[in-house]
């Protein structure tokens, strides 16, 4: 029995470009079968500040739909069509929480912690998956032999049939030569974080690090070194 809404990215896409404006859209419904939507008008809940998870959200939304990249596009500030405007993951959060049948986009951690209802999304397999921390690593999981040296990538919409689509990692960049003798706090930290710190990960409401892109990131930090 389906327990909760399911998405296409298409129709996220349609939803935040305002075209979409109830639950009970024919869109919806077909992804829903069975699923009693309301006939409510849906509130756009987005980020009003400059944001990395905005630049996630846009930048899988212009994956999945061509009318989003070429009117709205990528970036961490966008122009926003419809919707209302929080500040921060918390702003948002709280705006979907005070507004009945709004939807909105923020980091796992707060609306597990807001305890926000969620849909699942349908990826790139086809599947409709569910933002779990498993599902979350899937996708770096397949991304990993393609990554490039520089590191720079996007695992949205990702292959692999357990994959969440709008799933990211999170960067760290620090300068290879360090001054002032700085180079073992630095690699000392960037190794605990990706090693022994990994395990605090789930209970944050973060996903780990799948084992070879660890592997990557060693190789990395042994790349800095004390410099003048």
């Amino acid at each position: 029995m389906q327990e909760r809404i399911r998405f296409s990215g298409p129709v996220l896409a349609s939803i935040f470009l305002g075209r979409i404006h109830r639950w009970n859209d024919p869109k919806l419904t077909a992804l829903n079968p069975g699923l009693p939507l309301p006939d409510h008008e849906i509130a756009v809940v987005h980020r009003l500040d400059s944001s990395g998870t905005t630049y996630v959200w846009t930048g899988y939304l212009s994956k999945v739909s061509p009318e989003w990249l070429s009117k709205v596009g990528v970036g961490k500030t966008v122009p926003w069509p419809v919707g209302l405007e929080g500040r921060g993951n918390e702003g948002v959060a709280g705006l979907v929480k005070q507004n009945p049948w709004s939807i909105g986009y923020a980091q796992l951690a707060y609306g597990i912690r807001e305890s926000l209802q969620y849909g699942s999304v349908k990826n790139a397999s086809g599947e409709f998956i569910e933002p779990l921390p498993g599902a979350i690593t899937a996708p770096a999981e397949e991304f990993v032999g393609s990554i490039p040296e520089d590191f720079r990538f996007s695992m949205t919409n990702g292959p692999g049939t357990r994959s969440y689509p709008i799933s990211s990692l999170t960067w760290a960049i620090a300068y290879t030569n360090q001054p002032g003798g700085k180079r073992k706090q630095i690699t000392d930290f960037l190794s605990w974080a990706t090693h022994d710190g990994q395990q605090y990960g789930e209970a944050l409401d973060y996903a780990p690090l799948p084992r070879p892109l660890v592997d990557r990131v060693d190789a990395k930090i042994r790349l800095i070194v004390d410099g003048n």
